[in-house]
């Protein structure tokens, strides 16, 4: 392949992963305001509106190699990574859609005080701050579990690795914990823990096969103790 197909290849990549982000956005926005059946509900706009801050500063700022390791076909893929995502992509929408009715159309009981909401946004930046870290420092970062041989992968030790060996799960606990209160709900609070249950399986399965596969992993281990919770776990 010339060094022009290669540029090419990139450039077709990068406009899909463009194009899917701007379909999952604006598919987002729309369920949001159709759920909570008004346009006022500023809710929704904050919570939006952070999604596609941390995707224009991901797209900025995040190194090429992972969009296109996010556009490859999933080889080698685990088994359980497949059934990971076909239970929690429905959660994910559970969240939201459960968040969303509450919040923003019927106000069930109990409400959500106001101060809830802010502490909710702070902690959902803080955990998307997480998330953008972890890409950033780790150029094998993946949206699947699987070892990259084709990419000559490594063992990432900087940044937030130096603490947690998941800190794009502790970001995404984060994210998915508070994501009710953003939306001023209650009630989603019980998909958000289903999620947070799913991505802790995740991360210990997904552990497990790191040091099983990759040359270095179990060295790390012994650097970074903590697989998700500083000091816990």
């Amino acid at each position: 392949m010339t060094n022009q197909e290669s540029t090419v290849g990139k450039e077709e990549l990068e406009g899909k992963l463009i194009f899917k982000s701007i379909f999952f956005f604006a598919l987002i926005i729309v369920i949001t305001f159709i759920g909570a059946g008004r346009i006022n509900y500023w809710q929704g706009w904050i919570y939006n509106g952070l999604n596609i801050i941390f995707l224009l500063l991901s797209y900025f700022l995040l190194p090429r190699e992972l969009i296109e390791e996010r556009l490859k076909p999933k080889e080698g893929m685990k088994k359980w990574d497949k059934i990971y995502y076909i239970v929690s992509i429905p959660v994910y929408f559970a969240i939201l859609i459960i968040s969303i009715l509450d919040g923003g159309r019927f106000d069930w009981e109990p409400r959500i005080p106001i101060l809830v909401v802010i502490i909710g946004v702070v902690v959902y930046t803080i955990g998307q701050i997480i998330v953008l870290w972890a890409k950033k420092v780790n150029k094998f970062f993946s949206t699947v579990v699987r070892i990259q041989k084709d990419r000559g992968q490594t063992v990432c030790k900087d940044g937030p690795y130096r603490f947690v060996r998941h800190p794009g799960y502790l970001g995404g606990l984060l994210c998915n914990i508070v994501t009710p209160f953003v939306l001023s709900s209650f009630w989603g609070l019980i998909p958000a823990v289903i999620a947070v249950v799913l991505l802790f399986i995740r991360t210990y399965l997904e552990d497990k096969t790191l040091q099983r596969e990759l040359e270095g992993y179990t060295d790390y281990t012994n650097e970074a103790r903590y697989r998700l919770l500083p000091g816990i776990w």
